[in-house]
């Protein structure tokens, strides 16, 4: 008995489950990395399904030696051996413009050179009291623009930090130009809410927390984070060079 109990707990600690007192998501400090086929990816090379919590555009804009997503070894919010951070740009890639960014779920294909197939969500019984981590952002001004955001031409890019707690009987999968995008206000099985949208750069990286807002006593099943060097990017709005590094995140109990 006492072996199955120590290796349910190391099983624990490895997958991040556990820090704090609290559940936390795999890879929050964002040090573990690996390369396959070109693409970058937040999870170490034959990872269990357990540890594939966080994707990115790399897969698909890889295949045009493209990686909007590279993780940072120099310019990191706390320092020590193996430390790592998230660097996000938004570039134009071909047909279209892309931000930068980072979610729980699953890149799957491009479809219709218009949109993307994901699968949206990591599985997180938590209810924590806030979000907190660094961010350094660095934008320019909006060269990019769709219907119907023309007016945002000139302007300067924002970025994002978002997670939403969803009480989903699975992961939900969605063509973005077909299906939308989650509805982070509206959407009844969001059980809690925490976001800060990033309006101004910075000169370096700056801490943040941010609390979660909760809208029943729901338990919650999926995590959904979106982080965005350009948070209009699912417009096809945003700033080519718009730069956005995150690093050691946690959520606070």
């Amino acid at each position: 008995m006492k072996k199955i109990f120590l290796m349910t707990a190391a099983l624990c600690f490895a997958s991040g489950l556990f820090a704090q007192g609290g559940r936390q998501l795999y890879n929050f400090s964002f040090d573990t990395w690996s390369k396959s086929g070109g693409a970058w990816y937040l999870y170490p090379k034959d990872a269990p399904a357990a540890q594939k919590v966080w994707d990115t555009p790399n897969p698909g804009t890889s295949s045009l030696g493209i990686n909007l997503v590279k993780p940072e070894y120099e310019h990191v919010a706390v320092t020590g051996p193996g430390k790592a951070a998230v660097r996000l740009e938004s570039r134009k890639v071909a047909w279209a413009f892309i931000a930068g960014n980072l979610y729980n779920g699953h890149y799957i294909r491009s479809v219709e050179l218009k949109g993307v197939e994901t699968e949206l969500g990591a599985p997180f019984t938590g209810r924590p009291k806030g979000l907190k981590g660094y961010y350094h952002y660095i934008p320019k001004k909006i060269n990019y623009t769709k219907d119907p955001s023309e007016e945002m031409l000139g302007r300067m890019d924002e970025g994002m930090i978002e997670v939403l707690l969803m009480d989903w009987s699975a992961p939900r999968r969605q063509v973005s130009h077909k299906d939308g995008f989650l509805d982070p206000v509206n959407d009844p099985h969001i059980v809690g809410r925490a976001y800060i949208y990033l309006k101004k750069g910075t000169s370096g990286y700056v801490p943040f927390e941010i609390p979660f807002v909760y809208k029943n006593g729901k338990t919650p099943s999926y995590a959904v984070f979106t982080v965005s060097s350009s948070r209009f990017g699912d417009t096809q709005t945003g700033a080519s060079g718009s730069v956005l590094y995150v690093d050691e995140f946690e959520f606070t109990y």
